[in-house]
């Protein structure tokens, strides 16, 4: 009878004697000091790394400190690693004379890493509404491959997403609403010279959404009359722009004659609503009342105001 010794599978040593804390601790992610050499910027990585008083004492922190807080990265095809986030913290590390900093390597394919290159940014304060549009973008448009996929298990990217549902996966991160993030996604069909009055505040978000409908040859005749008019579209000129557009009837005279209207001054009121004030008055003071007292305690606010000026 042959022996059937030859079938049976010995646990290795180290199998044997290794603990469950030791191979949970094996799973875990590792903290890795990489050159600054091997790190590459994210594709079309949408957030600007700015030389700014912000980057400065993130470059005196690292200084004193170290980087507190890994970046992330993953293996690129062409050698070294993609940075998934951290692009400030690599630019601080230069700035301040460092040749290395501590990675955490994953193995993510484009779209995981576009969400996560995402919504680590995206939270940051000083981001510039073309930088969000850009983002928003690439957020969603990973989410939407993802939800075409048959091998992934999770809720919140399987199925056949709608625009909105979509659009609402995006801004959870931020905390902004569907409705917001598609305004936002808009305005990459603006030209860049529009983006960049966006950015610079000349134009505000709502009719840039609305100039968004615009096209390209339109937003270039746009920028003409801008220029030569001295003067940016309202809301209410920017919608009847749209609508000019949508008939087939936005020229360079209908165009000069909305831009040329004397623009509506903007409302300038306050209201307070009454839940607010009310926990600061009886219940029996009518809204006239509340009034009056406010304006009372605002007239003795700004005599005081006027006598510690003149001491």
């Amino acid at each position: 009878m042959k022996s059937s010794a030859k079938n049976i599978s010995l646990n290795s040593y180290d199998d044997i004697f290794s603990t469950e804390e030791t191979r949970e601790d094996e799973k875990l992610e590792k903290v890795t000091d990489m050159p600054l050499s091997e790190l590459h910027p994210f594709p079309d990585h949408p957030f600007q790394v700015r030389d700014d008083d912000a980057m400065k004492e993130t470059v005196e922190s690292i200084k004193e400190y170290g980087v507190l807080v890994p970046v992330i990265v993953r293996p690129r095809a062409d050698g070294g690693y993609e940075l998934i986030s951290g692009h400030r913290r690599k630019h601080a590390c230069e700035l301040a004379g460092l040749s290395t900093m501590p990675v955490i390597i994953r193995d993510l394919d484009d779209d995981a890493a576009t969400i996560i290159m995402v919504d680590s940014n995206i939270q940051r304060e000083n981001i510039l509404p073309s930088e969000r549009a850009k983002a928003y973008k690439m957020k969603l448009e990973a989410i939407k491959r993802q939800g075409a996929r048959t091998d992934l298990t999770s809720r919140q990217v399987v199925g056949k997403l709608e625009g909105l549902e979509s659009a609402e996966l995006v801004g959870k991160e931020a905390g902004e609403s569907g409705r917001q993030v598609q305004r936002f996604i808009r305005l990459n069909e603006l030209t860049p010279q529009l983006q960049q009055m966006v950015d610079d505040k000349k134009i505000a978000m709502t009719p840039a959404v609305e100039l968004s409908y615009l096209k390209p040859e339109e937003q270039t005749l746009l920028l003409d009359t801008i220029e030569s008019e001295q003067v940016t579209p309202s809301l209410s000129q920017a919608q009847r722009l749209k609508k000019f557009s949508a008939d087939g009837h936005l020229n360079e005279d209908s165009m000069m004659a909305i831009m040329s209207e004397e623009k509506k001054p903007e409302k300038n009121d306050l209201t307070i609503k009454a839940d607010k004030l009310q926990k600061y008055f009886p219940k029996s003071y009518t809204p006239q009342q509340m009034e009056q007292v406010i304006i009372r305690l605002l007239d003795g606010w700004q005599k005081k105001r006027q006598r510690d000026q003149e001491r």
